[in-house]
Order: C-alpha cells, then structure tokens, then sequence
C-alpha cells in the first residue's frame, strides 16, 4: 500500500457538492482509500485570463495500490466524468484533481511531475496541504520552511459546515 497526495479545486457550480463528489469518486477507485482530508478553503482565482468566481480548495491523503500513472489516470477520467472540460489554460472549471506527491517518489514525463513542481509556489495548495501534514512534510518532501514564507493572506478557511461522510 502506498500513500499519496492530492489537491482538489472548483470553481464552478456548486462547489461544495463537486468536491463530495471528487473525493467519493476517488474513495471508490480500485485498490484506494481516502484516509484524511483537510479543510475547505476559498481562494481567489491563481493566474486567470478571465474573471472567474472564487475556489474552493482542499487536500486529501490516500492510500493506494495504484501505481502514481495510473492514479493520476483515474484522477483525469473522474475530471472528464464530472464535466471537466479545457478550453484554454486555466479556465474555470468543475473540478481539478493534481497528484502532488506520491510518497518519496521522484518522477517526470511529459505527463506527471512528481513532487508537483508548483506546491511551494502556490498558498492554495500548501495551507490544505499543512491540515494534513501538520509538520510541514510528507515523508521526505518538506515544505515547513516555504509555508512561512508564502502570501496566504488570500487562503480563507471556508466557514460553512461542510460534512463529508465516507461510504
């Protein structure tokens, strides 16, 4: 069994309900479980080219038998599922699922990165990321000292009660 981690984000439609959905569908993929996930947060739209509502964002942990390809796979075709569609880069979209880290495993294709390149960059990612790894690391990625340093003033905790019950 593996752990990995994986970020959630949506802005479209009804957010909350997008991101049920994601996390069940994932909790239902072969061989995988979903064993933590962090608060909601709402963020402002990242490096848009055009007005966009608001994210919401979070992180979840699995455990897995997949191996990272297949896992990211699963992760774009429960995306494409979901209505994903990608007319231009970074348009708003339903749901966005990214493999951020797969254990220690370091990986790069045209396909996957792994560690994501672009945690340490982005507040969106590290505040969710941090609920789950209170320390600041995930086996050897360690992102303790760039939490500190990054701008989340932008990086709300979403306030609403929020429940997602596993099935």
């Amino acid at each position: 069994m593996h752990r990995a981690i994986l970020a959630l984000g949506t802005n479209l439609y009804d957010k909350e309900d997008n991101i049920k959905k994601a996390i069940s569908a994932i909790g239902c993929l072969p061989k995988t479980s979903v064993v933590k996930i962090s608060s909601l947060y709402e963020t402002k739209p990242f490096l848009v080219p055009d007005k966009q509502d608001n994210f919401l964002n979070c992180c979840i942990e699995v455990e897995t038998y997949l191996q990272p390809k297949t896992l990211l796979g699963c992760c774009l075709g429960i995306e494409a599922s979901m209505g994903r569609r990608r007319p231009y880069k970074n348009a708003a979209r339903v749901i966005d699922i990214d493999l951020l880290l797969y254990e220690d495993k370091a990986y790069a294709d045209s396909d996957l990165f792994l560690p994501h390149p672009r945690i340490k960059e982005r507040a969106f990612v590290m505040v969710p990321l941090l609920d789950i790894c209170s320390k600041g690391r995930f086996f050897n990625f360690d992102f303790s000292k760039e939490i500190q340093e990054i701008d989340c003033s932008d990086v709300e905790k979403y306030n609403k009660n929020f429940l997602f019950e596993k099935k």
